[in-house]
């Protein structure tokens, strides 16, 4: 019964979920809660599968009233399999995350390498980084030494308020360390099997991420020059809408909403343990034949 309904949470939370979720308009009010909802469901499908994997076994080894052998082997393997679900996750994690700093490293010499250090004249911000370029990008590296840069076409068509919204913005990302959430979701989707697979969480935490860094900016400088700033910028991505939308304040933060969807993520990850995994654990350990 326990990997019955561990399976089915971790399906809904792998299959239905991740749709719904990133279709709702809710979460722009919640930002960085909302990205701490998809954590939260993200890790509690990977102890859903772990779950299954270790509570099945024995609860058909208990059902078969098999001998001690057996349920030993049966223990064993459903280890090794829950330690191949572990360490593939890990060998995920541990790959994106190379190549992603190995990439920032090489981006940020070239970088470094193509400054316009004479552009920056009045901009006074350590690790800016000013690029040859007619079309308006900004953008941060980040890692030990960040770097947030700026195109001259963005130069070119931003105001001062809104270049220092733009740099506020690049410097959220850099400050709250918004690459190693990234990071996270993107070994996941990497880990997952195809059948299971989805890119909503990891679009969905993309687009959050950025109205976090948005929400920084304009507590800074008013988040009428953030959206100026970002209707003046070429790259919006596929959320540049709802991002515009919020800035113009159709849809303001909502302290009661992220108080909700914290209490309901630290919920979804408590709850299941305590209801269904302790009780059949404290079971499976007094029947264990030893």
């Amino acid at each position: 019964m326990t990997a019955l309904l561990l399976g089915a949470l971790g399906l809904t939370l792998s299959l239905v979920v991740p749709g719904a979720l990133a279709g709702a308009r809710w979460p722009d009010r919640a930002p960085a809660a909302a990205v701490l909802l998809w954590q939260a469901i993200t890790l509690a499908g990977v102890l859903c599968a772990l779950g299954v994997v270790l509570a099945g076994p024995e609860e058909l080894v208990r059902a078969a009233g098999s001998g001690r052998r057996v349920a030993v082997a049966v223990l064993v393997a459903a280890l090794a399999v829950a330690a191949l679900i572990v360490v593939r996750l890990l060998v995920s994690l541990a790959g994106v995350m190379w190549r992603s700093r190995a990439r920032r490293a090489r981006h940020r010499l070239l970088v470094d390498l193509l400054d316009r250090a004479e552009q920056r004249a009045g901009l006074d911000v350590d690790n800016l980084r000013i690029l040859d370029g007619a079309q308006p990008l900004a953008y941060c590296v980040a890692g030990r030494e960040p770097r947030v840069v700026l195109t001259g076409g963005a130069l070119d068509v931003l105001d001062d308020a809104q270049v220092a919204a733009v740099i506020a913005h690049e410097q959220a990302h850099l400050r709250h360390r918004h690459e190693l959430v990234r990071e996270s979701f993107t070994a996941f989707y990497k880990a997952v099997p195809r059948p299971l697979r989805s890119r909503a969480p990891l679009d969905a935490v993309n687009l959050l991420l950025e109205m976090v860094a948005d929400d920084a900016a304009a507590a800074r400088v008013g988040p009428r020059t953030v959206r100026g700033a970002l209707e003046r910028l070429s790259d919006g991505g596929d959320g540049r809408g709802r991002r515009l939308d919020r800035l113009a304040g159709a849809m303001t933060t909502s302290p009661a909403l992220t108080a909700v969807v914290v209490v309901v993520a630290v919920a979804l990850l408590v709850l299941p343990t305590v209801v269904v995994v302790v009780p059949w654990l404290s079971a499976a350990v007094s029947r264990w034949p030893l």
